[in-house]
């Protein structure tokens, strides 16, 4: 359970960033080398490479180097992560707003 935490939380903390998001959205239609997803960021090449690396490091990007190009692929393994949590908060708030409007659709019955 630590462990899925633990990887929650990074996965989290990858994603809080716009410029970060961003990448994961242009991943999304398929793999694009640095080169190409920096040029939609107005920063220093290193400093998206940190973007990228925090990515990686957290399993959501895959990069493979094939001479001088640095390609990125989406891993979208790690994103069923996020989406079982969600899922899960989901019913969990599901049920108490469910809860909730029998309550006060049927004051009576909860006496």
């Amino acid at each position: 359970m630590a462990q899925y935490q633990a990887v929650l939380d990074g996965v989290f903390v990858a994603l809080g960033d716009s410029t970060r998001r961003a990448v994961i959205t242009r991943l999304g239609r398929g793999p694009a080398s640095v080169s190409e997803l920096a040029r939609e960021f107005p920063m220093a090449l290193p400093s998206f490479m940190k973007h990228i690396r925090t990515l990686e490091a957290n399993g959501l990007v895959r990069t493979s180097k094939s001479g001088r190009v640095r390609t990125c692929e989406l891993d979208r393994a790690r994103l069923t992560v996020v989406e079982s949590w969600l899922d899960e908060q989901r019913r969990t708030w599901e049920g108490r707003t469910d809860r909730l409007e029998q309550f006060v659709t049927d004051p009576e019955e909860n006496l």
